[in-house]
């Protein structure tokens, strides 16, 4: 590591769901291990609860909650060396533009990062130039900086912030087994989305779990009852779980938890689009990507195009392991070669190039008033970032009391999906 980052850098790391807290919280941690990281999570509906956020694992030096404008004043107000933009592709824009006036002319100022989560199969184009103006863009793979790098240079915009890295929460010992004795299915919230499909998944699970009464069946949940994540999850597997006819065999069960510690007891893994699957394979765990419902780019099992990993309940019951393609997966970022060990120096290098520099340029995002004068309003007014942050006259004062307004009303709202909602469902249940 460059010895400028071995020191106790100040980051701040700001992120609006609990997948999005665990990269940036991770991520931080792989750009300086040492450093100091103080937390904000963006108030909304997909705000993480504390279980979720210890869940990552990942000690900070405090964390709260703030809305876009809090945000930008603390960074105004502390001295941070970097702040890592863990959002969603129109809140990073947002606080992009709402940055940008602290430091309109070239000077000191932090190092600005942001990149996705996990797999990134859906707005390729629409979420990069979201994310275009930070110093630091990070790809997880070598294949997603190539397809980075052309988007950005396909409409004329400085490609240089992109940076090959790869998902910093990759880990844990190669797997050496042979024999098939616990099978995880990876859920996801928001695929597949109807009640037909995941119904389906689910009764196709559990009839593994029968055919093979010798091995555990586990169902690995995202989020426990009203606790929400980066996707909506309308029909909680939970609920179709509870009203599995006849119950489930002994051999299955509903487990939540890190998955890293999932995949420490893992023989199998099978999702049908989920980064844990990346997980997986980077610890070379069987991995099965099903194309029961079909390789649909809706579903994101296309992005596996080549893995080796495509296979149907059909095939798994009869036995199959897939076995992954390595040149497919050395394209991922996700060998298990060693060459993990070195995935985040180019980070590491363009982190303390940049510190090391008298003055940063201004903050210049591709989206201004005169390239998208039609989108960009509705971005920065989503996050109430379209208008002067302070102001004493009267309009500034009714903005500041419709503002406060505004923000009890989300939070009731918020209470009242997280936690009231799922009480009165039971309820009516019973």
């Amino acid at each position: 590591m460059p010895a400028s980052t071995s020191k106790a850098l100040r980051i701040a790391v700001i992120a609006d769901s609990d997948t999005r807290w665990k990269w940036g919280a991770l991520t931080a941690r792989r750009i300086a291990p040492e450093a100091l990281i103080d937390g904000f999570l963006l108030r909304g509906r997909a705000t993480p609860t504390p279980r979720q956020l210890a869940e990552v694992g990942v000690p900070v030096d405090g964390v709260r909650e703030v809305t876009a404008a809090e945000f930008i004043g603390e960074v105004e107000h502390e001295a941070y060396d970097v702040v890592l933009l863990a959002l969603v592709g129109g809140a990073v824009q947002a606080m992009l533009h709402g940055l940008a006036p602290l430091w309109p002319d070239t000077g000191r100022r932090p190092v600005i990062g942001t990149g996705y989560v996990g797999v990134v199969y859906e707005k390729l184009a629409d979420g990069l130039l979201l994310r275009h103006g930070a110093d630091i863009v990070l790809a997880n793979s070598r294949h997603d900086a190539e397809r980075f790098r052309a988007v950005y240079e396909g409409v004329g915009a400085d490609a240089s912030a992109v940076t090959e890295a790869a998902l910093p929460f990759l880990g844990g010992d190669r797997y050496t087994g042979t024999d098939t004795r616990t099978v995880v299915f990876a859920a996801q919230p928001s695929v597949p989305q109807s009640r037909a499909d995941r119904a389906y998944l689910l009764g196709r699970l559990v009839r593994h779990a029968r055919l093979h009464p010798g091995r555990e069946v586990l169902l690995k949940l995202r989020s426990k009852p009203g606790e929400h994540t980066t996707h909506i999850e309308e029909l909680p597997y939970q609920k179709l779980a509870a009203r599995i006819e006849g119950g489930p065999p002994p051999n299955f069960r509903l487990v939540y938890g890190h998955m890293g510690e999932i995949l420490d007891r893992t023989d199998l893994l099978v999702t049908v689009s989920s980064t844990a699957a990346l997980e997986s394979l980077h610890r070379r765990v069987p991995t099965a990507v099903l194309t029961d419902l079909g390789v649909r780019e809706t579903l994101g099992n296309h992005h596996f195009l080549g893995s080796g990993c495509l296979a149907s309940w059909d095939q798994l019951d009869a036995g199959h392991r897939p076995s992954a393609d390595e040149e497919w997966l050395a394209r991922q970022g996700v060998a298990a070669d060693g060459s993990y060990d070195t995935a985040f120096d180019a980070v590491r290098e363009r982190v303390t190039t940049l510190l090391e520099r008298p003055g940063l340029p201004p903050i210049a995002p591709y989206y201004t008033s005169a390239t998208a004068p039609g989108y960009l309003p509705g971005i920065l007014a989503r996050h109430r970032l379209d208008g002067p942050r302070t102001t004493t006259d009267v309009t500034g004062v009714r903005r500041v009391l419709r503002d406060a307004v505004r923000e009890a009303a989300r939070g009731a709202y918020r209470h009242g999906v997280q936690r009231v909602a799922p009480v009165i469902r039971r309820m009516g249940e019973l």
